[in-house]
């Protein structure tokens, strides 16, 4: 059992840092293997809708982006972490998820997936939205906590300060742990479900 955990932010032991670190304490308490991948401060650019990736089955850009996809599939659950910049994710983070999602043609369905934003202040839920987008376009559950999952810090000093936050990831995880579990379980005795061949419905004809 393994999760993939990506740092969106430019700062590696920040804010973002500090909620992914919680996370991470639970996934290895209960014998979950985790993986920490900083590529909020990478020089990643976005998709150029090239269409490589269709052909050589690798993005174009043979960066950060072709180093996570093997790891990626493998994983039973994706953690993605970021700051809110503009009531918005990390553009950086961004780059990476649509390159990412667009470029790897292995199946994601039922693995797990979870989003956690971290700011001073305000545009959580708007960044939180925005990632968990990811997940539910390409089959996979989200694992949900005991509230939004968020933490509030300027610095990661205070991001330590903010009990509920922390206990946010604390939940989150157990939850994403046992969710990992009923599903790797839930595929022994059943399979995963077969999806229908893609239907393309464009609506300029």
């Amino acid at each position: 059992m393994k999760v993939l955990l990506l740092n969106g932010s430019p700062h590696t032991k920040g804010c973002t840092y500090t909620a992914l670190h919680e996370m991470m304490q639970i996934f290895e308490k209960n014998e979950v293997e985790t993986e920490l991948i900083q590529v909020g401060n990478q020089a990643v650019r976005g998709c150029i809708a090239c269409g490589t990736c269709r052909k050589k089955g690798a993005c174009v850009f043979d960066d950060i982006v072709n180093e996570i996809a093997p790891k990626f599939e493998r994983a039973n659950g994706l953690v993605v972490g970021s700051p809110v910049y503009y009531a918005s994710a990390n553009a950086t983070l961004i780059a990476v998820l649509d390159r990412l999602f667009y470029s790897t043609s292995f199946s994601k369905c039922m693995k797990v997936g979870a989003s956690v934003v971290s700011a001073r202040r305000g545009g959580l839920s708007a960044t939180f939205d925005e990632l968990n987008k990811y997940f539910t376009i390409s089959g996979m559950p989200v694992a949900s906590g005991q509230y939004w999952n968020s933490i509030h810090g300027n610095t990661a000093q205070e991001a330590l300060q903010d009990a509920e936050g922390l206990q946010s990831m604390r939940t989150l995880a157990a939850n994403m742990t046992f969710l990992m579990k009923s599903i790797a379980l839930g595929k022994e005795k059943y399979g995963i479900p077969q999806r229908e061949t893609p239907i393309a419905t464009n609506f300029i004809r």
